[in-house]
């Protein structure tokens, strides 16, 4: 999430009776969790229950005993949110890339911007190009449309995602399904995004492995549906609907940005404890990367005495501390299962401002921000800020560690 979202969501709390969109019901409260998408069941986990972790478990152990996997060294990637600040994990993949230790990672998981890098970064090098294009000549105009003023009263957000949509499947196509699908089947890597079933208030972790394995051309529909969803900024961008059933009746599910629920996630430490106690055979020397599209310590300004400009900074600063959030809880997962943890972000010395959401110039400089440092050996921390210094001191610290190799 960004600015943009920070003012649409401002501006929607100052609305009031506001008109609704028609649109079918979503599944009654005590059968929500049975809802699946029709024809495809289980190709998602709803991980914020028992049963959902269970059913991610199973799909492990289903996949173990196919391939008959052998302990190795495990490579996870976890890809956050930020909008336009996507930027920096373009580059710094691509950077990574071009230096020649980059891993071909066992896991990929993606939420909001990270959900559009995903796929890309799933499938290695080949695809940096793609990261390169999309996020260093990108404008506003292939991203949305604004709609006309009083759309946040009459519409389901203040902008058009038409363009992003185009976008998506220009790239996403059915070369790159056969692609995943392989590296899925074959190989048992996994490629998860998320995104936020706004409806009954929880996150919905996607299994695009296996959506990409149907091979058809409405799997290929929901994979870019799934990927535009998770990059859904509510307020700001039109929600995703999805057809759900129950006992052979059709639903609607609203999904928004998964970094309404997280903005960066690995696994479930459920799923983890799960593992362990039905004996799944894992990785002895595992590895986590996290690239967190954000900076973690707060941008100095003069907020200006008005409603808007508070609650803009207001929001800002919540969405900040629930990243700062999701990268501890996923330490601490990483340290209960003796996973290496390595984390990203963008330092204070970056100094560009961006003139408007998805500015160029402003994604060039950050794309090259991240670049530079990852063809350098980018120093990854190996905690969350915070745990031995104060916070603003540990920060800074690792951003000044990073510059001295430029």
């Amino acid at each position: 999430m960004n600015h943009l979202s920070i003012l649409a969501i401002g501006l929607t709390l100052l609305t009031t009776g506001c008109s609704s969109l028609e649109r079918k019901s979503s599944a009654p409260t005590q059968q929500y969790m049975q809802a699946q998408i029709p024809e495809w069941p289980n190709i998602r986990y709803l991980i914020s229950t028992k049963d959902g972790v269970a059913e991610m478990v199973k799909d492990l152990i289903a996949d173990q005993k196919r391939l008959g996997t052998e302990p190795g060294s495990g490579k996870y990637l976890s890809l956050s949110g930020g909008g336009d600040n996507g930027a920096f994990g373009a580059g710094l993949l691509v950077g990574w890339s071009k230096r020649g230790d980059r891993p071909r990672f066992d896991l990929v998981t993606g939420v909001s911007t990270g959900a559009l890098l995903a796929p890309f970064a799933y499938l290695g090098s080949q695809y940096d190009p793609v990261l390169t294009h999309v996020y260093t000549e990108t404008t506003p105009e292939q991203i949305y449309k604004m709609r006309w003023l009083l759309s946040v009263i009459t519409d389901d957000g203040i902008a058009d995602t038409g363009p992003l949509y185009e976008l998506i499947a220009k790239y996403v196509d059915t070369d790159l399904m056969r692609k995943i699908a392989y590296e899925h089947t074959t190989n048992g890597r996994w490629l998860l995004i998320g995104t936020t079933n706004i409806d009954a208030g929880i996150p919905v972790v996607w299994n695009m492995g296996k959506i990409a394995s149907i091979g058809t051309p409405d799997a290929l529909d929901l994979f870019r549906k799934i990927m535009l969803a998770s990059a859904s900024i509510p307020g700001a961008f039109p929600p995703v609907m999805f057809d759900v059933a129950v006992n052979d009746k059709i639903y609607h599910e609203m999904h928004v940005d998964g970094g309404v629920s997280a903005q960066v996630f690995l696994y479930p430490t459920a799923a983890a404890k799960r593992a362990d106690a039905v004996g799944l055979v894992r990785n002895k020397n595992k590895e986590a990367y996290i690239i967190r599209n954000s900076r973690l310590d707060a941008d100095k300004e003069d907020i200006e005495r008005n409603t808007i400009s508070i609650v803009k900074r207001s929001i800002s600063q919540l969405i900040q501390a629930q990243g700062l959030g999701d990268i501890y809880q996923i330490y601490q997962t990483t340290q209960k299962d003796h996973v290496g943890f390595n984390l990203a972000f963008i330092g204070p010395d970056f100094t560009a401002k961006r003139k408007v959401e998805f500015d160029p110039d402003y994604m060039q400089a950050l794309y090259q921000y991240g670049y530079k440092r990852a063809l350098n050996g980018y120093p990854w921390a190996k905690q969350p800020p915070g745990l031995e210094r104060s916070f603003d001191e540990d920060v800074r610290a690792k951003s000044q560690r990073a510059s001295a190799l430029n």
